[in-house]
């Protein structure tokens, strides 16, 4: 899933990113906006993830979505 489709799609991921890190809030969701750094960001902020881990984390995450299963 490319950049523009995330942030075009963010509406519909919100919910599948809030079953995969619960940690971030609605708040948290909301700022994202499908800016995949922030999302990165925050997945740092909240996990305590490095920049590889949380790169790779969110990537792995928009494959699965891409491919039709979530988580």
């Amino acid at each position: 899933m490319n950049r523009l489709a995330i942030k075009g799609q963010w509406t519909q991921l919100k919910g599948h990113a809030e079953e995969k890190w619960g940690e971030l809030t609605d708040d948290d969701l909301d700022r994202i906006a499908g800016r995949r750094h922030v999302l990165v960001g925050k997945i740092r902020e909240r996990y305590g993830r490095d920049l590889v881990s949380a790169e790779r984390e969110v990537s792995e995450w928009l494959d699965a979505i891409g491919n039709g299963r979530s988580r």
